[in-house]
């Protein structure tokens, strides 16, 4: 293994009002539900039995309180800009459909958001955590959202930024970022906390 790093789990953050309604939410700091602060309980008792050096956390009110409500390490996480969700732009609050009817056949992964963030500086935020969790001893938790969720695993097994459009993360879901035989790897993907 070329660092003491064990594993990374990473949290997506619990349910919102427009994670629900399949808003594009990225800039927008919106709250957990009550259904997403039960997604972070269920976080932390499917947790409990783990040890984690450091927990981080997006600066972004949904996967704070999801981290807090997690309570993994038994202090408030450490919050980290890189973290945050795709700023998408004018594409900010509406839907897919919503963005088809304007723009047929876009797709984050590879137009980014008009105004917002290309695919290559999401990818660039993406590298430098992954840098940054290299140097940690331990297992980290990463509290963060679906599509950053997305190109952090994607960046840690080295593709494309493009390859985030085939992996489906929901809301409260782990997943765990490891190694297999020295090599970094997807270990677990896209797990519901109450199974």
């Amino acid at each position: 293994m070329t660092s003491s790093l064990h594993q990374v789990v990473l949290v997506r953050h619990g349910t919102t009002e427009w994670s629900l309604s399949g808003r594009h939410t990225g800039t927008t700091d919106i709250a957990l539900t009550p259904q997403g602060e039960a997604d972070a309980a269920a976080v932390g008792e499917s947790l409990a039995g783990m040890s984690f050096s450091a927990v981080w956390s997006s600066p972004r009110q949904r996967a704070r309180r999801t981290a807090e409500l997690a309570a993994l390490a038994g202090s408030p996480p450490t919050v980290r800009e890189d973290l945050a969700e795709w700023d998408y732009g004018s594409y900010e609050g509406l839907t897919s459909d919503q963005i088809a009817e304007r723009d047929p056949g876009w797709s984050i992964w590879a137009g980014g958001g008009p105004g917002g963030e290309s695919p290559a500086q999401v990818a660039a935020r993406a590298d430098r955590v992954i840098s940054d969790l290299l140097g940690e001893e331990g297992n980290v938790a990463v509290f963060s959202h679906g599509h950053f969720g997305r190109a952090l695993a994607v960046r840690w097994v080295g593709l494309d930024i493009t390859w985030g459009r085939a992996f489906r993360l929901d809301a409260g879901a782990i997943s765990i970022l490891g190694f297999e035989r020295d090599q970094r790897a997807i270990t677990r993907w896209n797990q519901d906390p109450r199974n």
